[in-house]
This record gives structure tokens, C-alpha cells and sequence, in this order.
């Protein structure tokens, strides 16, 4: 364990767990920090994770959380799922599940800085009013964000990151701000959505109920003297904390289930569905593009905190992706929504046979992918212990589950085959787990 958060701790010790010393390596589940995975999965260490061991990261996690590298794969997957999409209409060939799920407009205008300098230049002579948002590449919690609405503020920038040393020197994104966000009294805020995937290769993603808005302490304006006031535009509650009329009481924030009840009053349940099945394919896309680089090891979880901007037409948008996102508490509301976020973790994660049955962690369909006798393909069996663990979590919603979902597809195609011999015409029925509900 390498935070004494208590959620983490309390969590653990409910369940008899006993913590193992730095040097212990006989331990069975990590809750490490970025670095310790880092160290754990280089190659130099000599490290070897055994059968009965999990942690709560991907060895190269960062393919997502890294905000420079989130873009580059999303734009990357964008064009393929494009190229598709095209190829399959050119020819008369089913879409399967590009159907409807092809808007993959989902990330504002981004450009790394400074190597897509030009780029930006071009873009923003093209709509010379608008406002952009920097931030540094690999920082959470509001640090080194800014605002601009001007071609000099970048120069500057610019100017002091040359002069900086290489040691010091960081790389940022600049993206369109949002300059138009659904607003409530006033203010404006983001979603916080926690997402649990535990196998890449299938994908298999889970929603959890319990996510929250996140309000700015001051009522929005995009006046342009603004851009500066951090409690106006910046979410971030390690920011909002500090403003003189923060609230301690609910600290700033909103369950997803009241924020829902509140959107259907306004706009209607049918907007609002719509609006949380779009959000829902943002996390599965933005995972889907990073599917093919992201190294899947089946010692390894990953409990996303992901942070959606609605606009006021309720398009979401994806502003980033959480590696770690925080534990500690700044409400009581706050302090049992989180206790009760990691206890749902576990509950999936570490069946209550994980040490019963010697086997360890298990791909998805049941079989451990070192075992040559078993497949690892296709979605968790009905008597696996993760399939079981599945019934009995009541806050997280299965997302999505590619195995079921390849079931799906070979099935229609034994189908398809099946009709071309002449034999009976059974449509497959869609898998489960691909709608998005909080």
C-alpha cells in the first residue's frame, strides 16, 4: 500500500487483510502509486509477479492518463475507426458496432506544445476570438492550467519554457476551451465518472453510480478580464477549496443521481438517456484507442477517474483521463461515497475464492492466459469467480465487454452461414453490457 488513505486502509482491514512490509514481497494486492508501478514492471528489477498477486495499474497506464498521449491515440483510433466506417458503407458490408457509435467527436481541438506550435498558429488565425486552455502534459489537479485568448500569451510561454533548463522544461497541450458549458445557478462544472477496467485484450469496463459534478465556487462568465480567475473556469476541487465562499458543507459538489434528476426535469428523460449513452461511449472509444498499446497484463486493474465537460446543447466532452484519482475526502458524503467506490473495486476484483483456489488472477473467460489447456478468449463463463463477483457488486454497471460482444459477432456470422446452407435462421442477441445507465 503506498498511500495511508483511509478509505484504502479501512477497505482493507474490514476484510482481515494484513499490510505487508516495504520489503515483503509475498504480498497479494499492491494499491501503489504510478511510480511504484513503474519501478515494479522495468525490466531491470527482475520482478516477476506470481499467480496470487494484483495491482492497480497497467504497466503502461499512462498511454491514457498522460494528457498529450491520450490525444495522439484518440486521433489515431479516429482516423482507423473512419477508414472503417468507410470502407465497410463503400461496400455494402455490415457495421456491426460502428453503426451508430461513429461520432468520435468527442475531444475539443488539441495540439501539443510546442511541437505542433505551427498547427495551433493556423488554427487560431482561423477564429481569432476564441479562447484556449494549456495544460501541463503529465499534472493533475488544476497545476500550471491557464487560459489564453491571445497569440502573444503563447509566445510568452514559449519564451520562458526556452529559457528553462531541459531538467525543468514541460511539455504542455493547448485545447479549444469549452467557452459555452451547461451551467447550473449559474455555475459552471465537470463530471467525475469512475471507471474500472480489467482486461484490455477483451476490453471489459465498468461504470460506477457514484460519480459526482463538480461545481466552481463563482457564476460563470466568458468576459475575457475573467480568464484569469481560477474559480470561475477551473473545476478542480484542489483549486475551488480556496475560494472565499467555498462550501465545506458539500464541498462543491453533486451526486450524478441528483444531477440526473435535475437534467430530466429540465430537459427531459430522453435527452438525458441519450446524453449518458453518448458519455458512455466516450469511455469505451477513449479505451478502445489506446486498446492496442496499452500492455495487458492480468495481474493488473485500473480504477480510471474520468472528467467529462457537458456543453449547454449537452454534448459531452472528454477534458482528461485520471490514472490516480483522489481518494481523500472533503465531505462525509465524500468520505462514504469513496469508501464505498473502493469496497465495489475489490468486491470485482479480488473474488472472495482468489485465495481458495491457488489459481490467482484470471483472464477474461475464466482461464488464466498461461494455461495452454484453456482459451482466453470470450466473456467471463457463468461459474467463474469473476462472473459471480459480478452479480453481487450493486454500484458499478457492467459498461462494456468485448468478449460477449465477439460472442455476439461470430454467433451472427455462424447465423449468416448457417442461412446460406439452408439451415435454421437464429438472429444472435445483442450483448450485453454495451448500453450506458448510472
Amino acid at each position: 500500500l503506498d498511500s495511508d488513505k483511509s478509505v484504502l486502509v479501512q477497505n482493507f482491514e474490514r476484510r482481515g487483510w494484513v499490510r505487508a512490509g516495504a520489503d515483503d514481497s509475498e504480498w497479494n494486492v499492491f494499491w501503489a502509486s504510478v511510480f511504484s508501478v513503474r519501478q515494479l514492471f522495468n525490466p531491470e528489477s527482475g520482478q516477476r509477479l506470481t499467480d496470487l498477486q494484483l495491482i492497480n495499474h497497467f504497466p503502461n497506464h499512462y498511454e491514457l492518463t498522460r494528457k498529450d498521449l491520450m490525444v495522439k491515440n484518440i486521433k489515431r483510433y479516429r482516423k482507423e475507426v473512419e477508414k472503417l466506417y468507410t470502407e465497410a458503407s463503400a461496400n455494402g458490408a455490415p457495421l456491426g458496432s460502428l453503426d451508430e457509435r461513429t461520432d468520435l467527436d468527442f475531444l475539443p481541438t488539441t495540439y501539443l506544445l510546442p511541437a505542433d506550435y505551427s498547427l495551433f498558429v493556423e488554427e487560431f488565425r482561423r477564429n481569432p476570438n476564441a479562447m484556449w486552455i494549456m495544460k501541463p502534459t503529465a499534472k493533475a489537479r488544476g497545476v500550471g492550467i491557464f487560459i489564453i485568448n491571445k497569440i502573444t500569451q503563447v509566445k510568452k510561454w514559449a519564451a520562458r519554457a526556452s529559457a528553462a533548463s531541459a531538467a525543468q522544461r514541460e511539455a504542455y497541450v493547448i485545447s479549444r476551451y469549452i467557452d459555452d458549458p451547461l451551467l447550473i445557478g449559474g455555475k459552471k462544472f465537470d463530471l467525475r465518472i469512475y471507471v474500472l477496467v480489467t482486461s484490455y485484450r477483451p476490453l471489459k469496463v465498468y461504470v460506477h453510480r457514484g460519480g459526482f459534478a463538480r461545481f466552481c465556487t463563482y457564476k460563470y462568465t466568458n468576459d475575457v478580464t475573467t480568464i484569469d480567475n481560477e474559480y470561475i473556469h477551473l473545476t478542480n476541487v484542489a483549486i475551488q477549496k480556496h475560494a472565499d465562499d467555498y462550501n465545506t458543507h458539500h464541498g462543491g459538489k453533486l451526486s450524478l443521481k441528483n444531477l440526473r434528476l435535475h437534467l430530466e426535469s429540465v430537459y427531459g428523460l430522453e435527452r438525458v438517456d441519450k446524453l449518458f449513452e453518448e458519455i458512455g461511449w466516450i469511455i469505451v472509444h477513449s479505451l478502445k484507442a489506446c486498446q492496442t498499446v496499452i500492455i495487458n497484463d492480468r495481474h493488473c486493474f485500473e480504477m480510471y477517474g474520468y472528467d467529462i465537460m457537458i456543453n449547454n446543447r449537452l454534448k459531452p466532452w472528454l477534458i482528461e483521463v485520471n490514472a490516480s484519482p483522489s481518494l481523500s475526502a472533503s465531505t462525509e458524503a465524500d468520505r462514504v461515497l469513496k469508501l464505498g467506490l473502493i469496497s465495489d473495486v475489490l468486491d470485482i476484483v479480488v473474488p472472495p475464492d482468489f485465495l481458495e483456489n491457488g489459481r490467482g488472477p484470471r483472464a477474461p473467460g475464466g482461464a488464466r492466459d498461461d494455461d495452454p489447456a484453456e482459451g482466453a478468449g470470450g466473456g467471463s463463463g457463468p461459474d467463474t469467480p469473476r462472473a459471480a463477483s459480478e452479480r453481487e457488486v450493486s454500484n458499478f454497471e457492467l459498461l462494456y465487454d468485448e468478449g460477449v460482444e465477439l460472442e455476439a459477432e461470430r454467433a451472427r456470422r455462424d447465423g449468416e452461414n448457417a442461412r446460406r446452407r439452408g439451415g435454421p435462421k437464429g438472429a444472435p442477441k445483442p450483448p450485453p453490457g454495451s448500453t450506458f445507465g448510472l
